[in-house]
């Protein structure tokens, strides 16, 4: 069984494979750069309505982002 990547981690790799600074993703999804870092380190956790902005703009599923890569 495949580990289970953490959150944070999954958002750290879709933004890098995608070449965006934190700064350029939180314009994105309209949220502060600094909101970013605190979900990449996994010292917050985002809204659903971010979740969804995210898998929306990343063009990803809510389970990707939850690490559930099976």
């Amino acid at each position: 069984m495949e580990r289970v990547i953490e959150f944070g981690e999954s958002l750290k790799e879709l933004r890098r494979e995608r070449r965006l600074g934190q700064s350029e993703l939180a314009a994105a999804i309209g949220v502060s750069n600094g909101i970013v870092s605190l979900w990449e380190n996994g010292r917050r956790e985002p809204t659903l309505s971010h979740l969804i902005a995210l898998a929306d703009y990343f063009q990803v599923s809510l389970d990707y982002l939850a690490g559930r890569k099976l």
